[in-house]
């Protein structure tokens, strides 16, 4: 990246982190910066995203990620088709005592997630390369899975209806037309929670789901 170019990062990552009420300290705002240029680099050679740009790396995929941070809690954390580590890698800077577990099938966007892990520093970050399908839980499974963009909701909970705790919970980051997805949720879960995200210098509607087994919580509605 030009000087130029990094000095818009950095500008747009503190702006928007500012507009999310994301507080990141100066060690979490160098290792987001790195993130960027990693991807920025990786990105010459393999295909990790369709996006080029660092700004537009910085708004559709930190920013993005860094939106749902408020509803992420401390328990161990499952990014279902992690991509290139996204938003597992994101959360897991901001929240530096949160375990994440980034799983994906593709080795080269694993490949980068070892290589970003090891870069950064992430010492609670696991980068596992499996199929869904096939990926066994630790004992107990997981209290929070997230997904941001692996499958339709239906086909994402019922691909990892395995790897949450029996009270964990499914975070689907979704855009709008998560409403035609709604009749493909299995039997026994429930949506708990529907909040619509602002993700600062992006256009369009995003949103978080959040699922549970309908036996779960049972004094909740």
């Amino acid at each position: 990246m030009t000087t130029d170019s990094t000095t818009a990062v950095e500008t747009q990552l503190d702006q928007g982190l500012e507009a999310l009420g994301v507080v990141a300290t100066s060690a979490q705002r160098k290792q987001l910066l790195d993130l960027v240029g990693l991807l920025h680099k990786w990105n010459r050679a393999y295909n990790l995203t369709a996006i080029r740009s660092p700004e537009e790396l910085v708004a559709k995929h930190l920013l993005d990620s860094a939106a749902v941070l408020p509803f992420v809690t401390d328990e161990p954390l499952l990014d279902v088709g992690s991509g290139p580590g996204l938003p597992g890698l994101v959360l897991a800077i901001l929240k530096p005592r949160l375990a994440v577990t980034l799983l994906d099938s593709n080795g080269k966007k694993v490949r980068f997630q070892r290589q970003a892990v090891m870069e950064l520093g992430l010492g609670n970050v696991t980068p596992v390369q499996a199929r869904v399908e096939s990926f066994e839980p630790p004992a107990g499974g997981y209290g929070q899975v997230v997904s941001r963009a692996f499958a339709s909701l239906g086909d994402f909970v019922s691909l990892t209806r395995h790897l949450p705790s029996p009270t964990g919970r499914w975070l689907a980051m979704k855009g709008p037309a998560v409403d035609d997805e709604l009749a493909g949720l299995p039997d026994a879960v429930v949506i708990r929670e529907r909040h619509g995200l602002t993700v600062p210098f992006t256009t369009g509607v995003r949103q978080l789901l959040i699922v549970e087994r309908s036996d779960s919580n049972p004094g909740r509605r």
